[in-house]
């Protein structure tokens, strides 16, 4: 992952043009997330029918396909089915007829099915969350917030590809949940073993060494470094941004306060993909 913009520089940058520029940056982040999330959803799709993806998933043939539905180009169709707005049976219909089949099979023709309600409990997933009354659904959890254990959470059935859990206030989830309620699943942690993604921003005063001292403090931590950048502006304020991966987000705290107390750092809080201002920073939670 690239860092980019937190939604809490809208609440300090006065600058019109600044404010527009970071509002663009989430705009561009959020098609290049459904992108991605489109094209994963269709091969996942193709693969689960035993369809051959290299030899329908074509340039020329997605060309196709755009144009069969009114779309300008190919990556306009996977932000589409990344967004809902298109289900992968559709396109996987269009991509089967346009190869010359003489017809569609029966599998991919059929509609999307419900989730279906268990009897019994449903079981935990190996992200640590389930579907209230529903078993072997396969859920992810959103990259967008990037959910933990302890975080409030709710669910969005995706096209043929189960449920993605977001945080309650994931500007995201609330987009999505005013666009169609009716896909909104409640969730539960069942849960807290595994590996969490989680997203930090340090604010310090930037000095030879920084990034390395903040990096050893979070590997002392024992998490696993992803990514990791640092910009600093004219007034010698360095912004960096970590993501990483930890097995117990419960420590989350105690690592954000061992990071704060690193020479020149004067803020360090988890990002996530809240609502401007609904997010409160980690140093003000009790």
């Amino acid at each position: 992952d690239t860092a980019g913009p937190s939604r809490d520089w809208l609440s300090f940058v006065k600058s019109p043009k600044a404010r527009n520029k970071i509002r663009q940056w989430f705009s561009k982040e959020r098609r290049t997330e459904a992108i991605e999330e489109g094209r994963d959803e269709l091969t996942r799709a193709m693969r689960k029918r035993n369809l051959p993806v290299n030899t329908l998933l074509t340039p020329e043939a997605l060309v196709g396909v755009a144009d069969d539905l009114n779309f300008p180009n190919a990556d306009a169709v996977f932000a589409a089915i990344g967004d809902g707005q298109v289900s992968t049976q559709n396109v996987i219909s269009h991509l089967v007829k346009d190869a010359g089949a003489d017809e569609v099979d029966e599998e991919v023709e059929q509609e999307v099915l419900p989730l279906k309600p268990m009897e019994r409990k449903a079981s935990s997933s190996s992200t640590g969350v389930s579907v209230k009354g529903v078993g072997d659904v396969w859920i992810k959890l959103a990259r967008c917030c990037m959910p933990v254990p302890g975080d409030n959470i709710i669910g969005f059935i995706t096209r043929n590809q189960g449920v993605s859990v977001h945080r309650t206030d994931c500007q995201n989830m609330i987009d999505l949940k005013n666009k169609q309620p009716e896909r909104v699943v409640e969730v539960e942690w069942t849960s807290t073993k595994g590996l969490f993604m989680v997203k930090i921003q340090v604010e310090a005063l930037d000095r030879r060494n920084l990034l390395s001292d903040v990096t050893r403090v979070l590997s002392d931590h024992g998490v696993n470094i992803i990514s990791g950048t640092i910009a600093t502006g004219s007034d010698r304020v360095a912004t960096s941004q970590f993501s990483f991966e930890m097995a117990d987000p419960q420590h989350l705290n105690s690592l954000l306060a061992a990071v704060r107390k690193i020479d020149g750092v004067f803020d360090v809080y988890r990002i996530t993909g809240a609502k401007e201002s609904a997010e409160p920073r980690l140093r003000k939670m009790k």
